[in-house]
This record gives C-alpha cells, sequence and structure tokens, in this order.
C-alpha cells in the first residue's frame, strides 16, 4: 500500500490544495496526516491563504482515506468538524516486519522515545523540519511541513511505498531517501 504522509498543514487553504494534487499525483491509497491540521498555533505565523473552514471542506471529501494523529494546535472542536478522526495521540503502521509509531512529535520524539525496538521507526512531525536518519537502532522521519517549513526547507510531504520513505518538494524533487529495512540498505 502506498501513503502519502504530510504534517502541519496549520490551516493553509493554498498547501491543503497542493497536499490533495499531490496525493491525486501520487496515486497513494491512503493519507497519514501527523497533526496540526487547521490551526497554526500562537508560535507561527499564518501560512498562505490560512482559512480551516476551506481545509476541513477539502480533507472532508477524502475521509474515508485519511489516518490523522492530534498535534499540539489540535482541540476537540476540530473533531466536531472534521469527519476523520483527529484525536489519537499516535498510530502504529506496520510495513512488513516493520514497526511505524507514527505520532506528532510533541510528546514523543528523539529525546523522549516511545516503547521502541531497535530496528523500529519513530514517524513524527512537530519541528517542521524534515529528517531521515537512523539513531541509536531506530529510524527518525519527518517528513517536514506542508506549510510552515523551518530551518530553510522548502514544502514538503513524503511517501511510504514498499519499504522506502521518500521526502519530495510539491513540484516532485525527492529531498531525501531511506529504506525502512536495514537489511536492504546493505544488500
Amino acid at each position: 500500500m502506498k501513503l502519502l504522509i504530510a504534517s502541519d498543514i496549520h490551516g493553509s487553504a493554498f498547501y491543503c490544495r497542493k497536499l490533495l494534487e499531490a496525493y491525486e499525483k501520487e496515486n497513494a491509497q491512503r493519507m497519514v496526516l501527523l497533526g496540526d491540521i487547521l490551526y497554526h498555533g500562537p508560535r507561527n505565523d499564518l501560512p498562505k491563504e490560512y482559512a480551516p473552514k476551506e481545509v476541513i471542506k477539502m480533507l472532508n471529501g477524502h475521509k474515508d482515506e485519511i489516518y490523522a494523529v492530534r498535534g499540539n494546535c489540535e482541540a476537540e472542536v476540530d473533531q466536531m468538524v472534521l469527519e476523520f478522526p483527529v484525536l489519537a495521540d499516535y498510530m502504529l503502521l506496520f510495513d512488513g516486519t516493520c514497526a511505524i509509531y507514527a505520532t506528532h512529535g510533541h510528546v514523543y520524539n528523539e529525546k523522549n522515545l516511545p516503547p521502541m525496538k531497535k530496528g523500529d521507526v519513530l514517524l513524527h512531525g512537530h519541528t517542521h523540519v524534515l529528517r531521515a536518519e537512523r539513531k541509536d537502532g531506530i529510524l527518525i522521519l519527518n517528513p517536514g511541513s506542508v506549510s510552515i517549513p523551518k530551518e530553510g526547507n522548502p514544502p514538503t510531504y513524503a511517501v511510504l511505498e514498499d519499504g522506502v520513505f521518500r521526502i519530495l518538494t510539491f513540484d516532485g524533487t525527492v529531498i531525501k531517501e531511506v529504506k525502512l529495512h536495514l537489511d536492504e540498505e546493505k544488500a
């Protein structure tokens, strides 16, 4: 199954449209949203075309294809308008024997790992900084931010297919690519 993974839309109708265009272009079967869907929060500037009501309408149109976790900007009121679950703190995904712990990143991150074994994957957003690297046997993945990237990064999303995690810009340029399974990288 091909997954499109994104984080930190922050209510940007402009970037939500770009994300949905990428979803169609990638021909992914599901979209995984790692939180901070509707609101920009007090520490961020308003993103381009800040329009949470438009984002709600666009995403609800794909409600049967979205898996999402709660970000630090989500509240119970968001669940009242979004027609897919958004209040889970984490989700577990699997790619073969590889466990993927998907969360927003404001609670669990590389400095505060959830229960994990070597070879597992921590997938999170929150920092707005893309990342794909191994640390102490754990693969740390962050698709970056759809609408408010930081540290000079462009707006990005990720795709997970056949054990390969790719971070891409909206023009389709691959920024980073990593295999989930170590044995495949050594082959």
